[in-house]
């Protein structure tokens, strides 16, 4: 690696913020880009298998405990499909235990709640997201490429039972599949103290065909909640881009992410590393920077670095350019 000189004012232990002033204080660290599920917006021909190495163990825990150290204090672990990784659990428990890390969280495809998340809260995992894009098991399967949807579900039970700050639900919004399923999903927080989000479906560029087909804005649906008493509910700071809304007669809540909206990256709080390494400023993102050689560094030069990578984040993506810069597909980085 070429030498790099960072002044020691860049390297101190100042929170990440760009030029736009937005702080950074939620880390989305994908583990794995492999996934097991063949989901129409994502990998519907099922995940390559180019030879790569992922981040190990201490890699993770020395990139988790830099950021850390730089402000970090929500870390939430995605993938691909991050069960796929045999030492998922000791992932959980060796980020947990970083000083300055306060909350630990999933995203998840379900396939193993039912036999691992017992273990994976044991670890110190706080909350869990799991996908569920529809609740009807036939549409399930023909979105996802797996009929596991009745065990999906019975996991998301045993989860309920263990404690989570919060069980997430997250629905990608289809045209042709899941418009239609507002009651549906309505009569499943009706009763469970569950967090069901629809989100808009985004281009990639392996999927602009697929967003054409498909694309649905949420306008419609959120404004049928806010006609039936729905209330949004204010966002804590290291929450996520979803508008969440709450009811009296309702134990859970429904929220919604839309990336097209105008001032959808105003609040932007969060920063992305892949698998292999790299870091994502944006989702949607041109170019992204391979941080792994300075994993080899001492922290203070990794510290200087990411804070000087921060300063080129761009205010906004270009989806309404439908520009969906280098991602390929989701599973590259957990979305």
């Amino acid at each position: 690696m070429q030498h790099n000189p960072l002044s020691t004012s860049a390297s101190n232990n100042k929170a990440l913020t760009d030029s736009f002033g937005r702080s950074f204080g939620y880390l989305r660290l994908s583990v794995t880009d492999q996934c097991n599920f063949r989901c129409l917006y994502c990998l519907p021909d099922g995940s390559s298998c180019v030879a790569k190495t992922d981040l190990s163990l201490q890699e993770i825990k020395q990139l988790v405990t830099t950021f850390a150290e730089l402000g970090t204090s929500k870390v939430r672990i995605t993938g691909g499909e991050p069960s796929l990784r045999k030492d998922l659990t000791s992932i959980i428990s060796t980020v947990k235990a970083i000083p300055g890390i306060q909350t630990v969280a999933l995203s998840t495809n379900g396939y193993r709640l039912q036999k691992d998340v017992r273990h994976w809260r044991e670890a110190g995992l706080d909350q869990l997201t799991v996908s569920v894009d529809s609740l009807d098991e036939a549409t399930f399967a023909l979105v996802t490429g797996q009929d596991k949807l009745p065990q999906i579900m019975a996991g998301l039970e045993l989860a309920d039972s263990l404690g989570f700050d919060s069980i997430k639900l997250n629905t990608v919004l289809l045209k042709q599949h899941n418009a239609a399923a507002l009651a549906d999903f309505q009569a499943l927080v009706r009763q469970k103290n569950w967090t069901l989000r629809f989100i808009e479906l985004m281009q990639t560029q392996t999927g602009s065909a697929f967003f054409r087909q498909q694309h649905l804005s949420a306008q419609a649906l959120e404004q049928q909640l806010q006609q039936q008493g729905w209330t949004v509910l204010t966002k804590t700071a290291t929450a996520g881009p979803a508008r969440e809304y709450q009811h009296p007669d309702y134990q859970g809540r429904l929220g919604f992410i839309t990336p097209y909206q105008q001032d959808f990256c105003d609040s932007c709080n969060r920063l992305r590393v892949s698998s292999t390494g790299l870091l994502f400023l944006c989702l949607f993102a041109e170019q992204h920077q391979n941080l792994r050689p300075w994993l080899n560094q001492p922290t203070e030069l990794l510290k200087g670095w990411l804070q000087q990578q921060v300063q080129q984040k761009k205010a906004s993506h270009f989806l309404h350019q439908q520009n969906p810069g280098a991602t390929r597909n989701f599973a590259m980085i957990g979305g």
